[in-house]
């Protein structure tokens, strides 16, 4: 009787939910939930539903009333002061007036409170059902704890006909398992160590003596404080020792990226094929198609106008009299043989080319230029100018030195001075592109190129307001060679200065490209120059590592290569957008349809 009480208790559902002793329970959250999820939500009523007419029209109504009877009886207590009339004596109109003004003023109060009230409402409501909730959640709590007791100790008795829902709780799962790379239970308690802040993780290579090792043992220790995984990231396979000290503190692997070759390119008589590391479809293919358009015409030519690698500190006086003395100082012809002695004391290949100043109150400005060698040279010219700064707190003990770098360099940022003046190497290269191979290699016309750079890399540019970026993509082709070769990535920003252009030449039969780029920063050692996989590549290029006949000679030939790289991206990006085969090319070429996750598993 007791089992069939409980059944048709529990079928009506007018019943609330019955514990097992027979009180009467609030229905448990989770069944709430589930209940509520075959409704539809009833929105709450809202104060402005009791409006006869739209909230907007109404707000209309009584701003528009509220402002007019306003106006209204400033106007008219206004003639009557002017009139001597009492205040207290008011016409019919008057009273009407006073009437709408308080009417409307109190609609005005109440619109602009009802928000007001309504969110205290609501969040004393929410506070209500919060506590009733933390409630309910108890009683289930308490009444599955019952149930489960009861069930131990009366394991013959009948299944029960009624479940308690309780909420499900949420768990984060990582999406991919952590692999551990750890080789010894020594391993093990450093990457305790670790953890616990006891050993800092940018020791372990000197501790251990072992940059294999301290990688394995950071990486396993990153993976288990964020909780995620590194799998896809290779660790083995890398010369972590080659990178100490130079390249990347605290390894935790290496990121493979593809390198593509283009060419040959010919370019002052010889046959380049160029590097390229990017993960941009398409890139290597068009440039590659460029290269093939200047081989046919019969190669490029470049000259390189500049090499000089820059470096700007800033110093303070007391005056701006007492800066300027220091600026008629440092361009004095007179002095400077003296300060290129100071400077090139640095290194062997430094040598000092010119000192340019900029005042700016009672602060100076130097900007220090000197060639470098076959290496890109920051390093270099940071060292003389220190000499140099050195030696001039001898003569003015009153120079207060700001900083090394002033940012006048201007290095890793866009900047007008690099673009006029120069920085790193300073590249022209230039090609006749003949008209049947305009046609039949790059798909279109002189004419159609010629109109489309004008209208885009140099009016196009210049409405955009760009600094350095009259080409069509200059930096797709310097970041890529850069990758390959071990530059710094972080100067493609100024590296990538560059304008293309393009004239109709041999009667209009024939197409004039150009590209003139006045700060490509390269060098051929030094930096990540000296890795294996970028001094593959440069050996690739014939410009492996400094030049024993002619210093210098290596890097100035890389930044022609840059040029004439960026010569063949340009020529062919171009005729792909004048033939309208741009969208196409990048649709059957970097739209992959491959399931790469399957790639990687296998």
């Amino acid at each position: 009787m007791d089992l069939q009480r409980r059944r048709h208790h529990n079928h009506n559902p007018a019943s609330p939910a019955a514990s097992r002793d027979g009180h009467l329970n609030k229905p448990s959250s989770g069944a709430v939930v589930a209940n509520a999820s075959h409704r539809s939500p009833s929105p709450a009523p809202k104060a402005s539903d009791a409006l006869p007419l739209p909230l907007y029209l109404t707000n209309a109504i009584f701003f528009t009333l509220f402002f007019s009877v306003a106006y209204y009886l400033l106007h008219r207590w206004r003639d009557k002061i002017r009139n001597s009339t009492p205040l207290h004596v008011v016409t019919l109109s008057e009273i009407a007036a006073i009437v709408s003004l308080i009417a409307s003023f109190i609609y005005l109060l109440g619109f602009f409170g009802i928000d007001f009230v309504q969110s205290f409402i609501a969040r004393a409501s929410h506070d209500v059902w919060d506590l009733e909730d933390d409630a309910a959640a108890a009683a289930v709590a308490e009444a599955a704890d019952a149930a489960a007791a009861e069930s131990r100790s009366h394991h013959h008795c009948h299944r029960r006909d009624f479940v308690i829902e309780q909420p499900i709780p949420k768990v984060v799962v990582d999406p991919e398992p952590l692999v551990s790379s750890l080789s010894s239970e020594e391993d093990e308690k450093i990457v305790e160590s670790v953890l616990d802040g006891t050993t800092p993780s940018y020791s372990l290579e000197s501790k251990l003596g072992d940059c294999r090792r301290a990688a394995g043992i950071r990486r396993e220790s990153l993976q288990r404080m964020t909780r995620r995984s590194l799998q896809g990231l290779p660790l083995d396979g890398f010369d972590y020792d080659s990178i100490l000290g130079q390249c990347c503190e605290m390894p935790v692997g290496y990121v493979q990226i593809p390198v593509g070759v283009a060419g040959p390119l010919l370019l002052d008589g010889f046959e380049y094929t160029v590097p390229m590391a990017t993960t941009e479809g398409c890139l290597v293919a068009s440039t590659n198609r460029g290269c093939k358009a200047i081989y046919a015409s019969g190669g490029a030519t470049s000259i390189v106008l500049r090499d000089g690698m820059t470096r700007a500190p800033v110093v303070r006086f007391a005056t701006a009299k007492r800066a300027s003395e220091l600026k008629f100082f440092l361009e004095d012809p007179l002095n400077f043989d003296t300060l290129a002695v100071v400077f090139n004391r640095s290194s062997r290949f430094a040598r000092l080319q010119t000192i340019r100043c900029s005042v700016a109150g009672k602060n100076l400005y130097l900007r220090f230029c000197c060639s470098t060698g076959d290496a890109m040279g920051m390093n270099m010219v940071s060292k003389g100018v220190q000499n140099v700064l050195d030696f001039l707190q001898n003569d003015f003990p009153d120079m207060d030195v700001i900083g090394i770098s002033g940012n006048y360099c201007s290095d890793k940022k866009p900047a007008a001075v690099n673009w006029i003046e120069g920085r790193g190497k300073s590249v022209v290269c230039e090609a006749i592109i003949k008209e049947e191979v305009v046609k039949k290699v790059l798909k279109t016309s002189v004419a159609a190129l010629v109109e489309l750079n004008m209208l885009k890399n140099l009016a196009g540019s210049a409405i955009a307001g760009v600094l350095g970026g009259y080409n069509a993509h200059a930096s797709n082709i310097v970041s890529a060679v850069f990758i390959a070769t071990g530059q710094d990535p972080a100067q493609n920003v100024e590296s990538s200065h560059c304008i293309t252009m393009m004239e109709a030449v041999n009667d209009g039969r024939d197409l004039h490209i150009s590209v003139s780029m006045p700060s490509i920063e390269v060098g051929t050692v030094g930096g990540g120059t000296q890795l294996a996989s970028q001094s593959a590549c440069l050996n690739l290029l014939g410009l492996k590592g400094a030049s024993k006949e002619s210093p210098g000679s290596n890097s100035r030939l890389l930044a022609t290569i840059v040029a004439g790289s960026v010569l063949a991206g340009e020529l062919s990006l171009m005729s792909a957008i004048a033939a309208g085969q741009l969208v196409n090319s990048h649709l059957k070429y970097n739209r992959s349809s491959k399931d790469i996750t399957k790639v990687v598993s296998s």
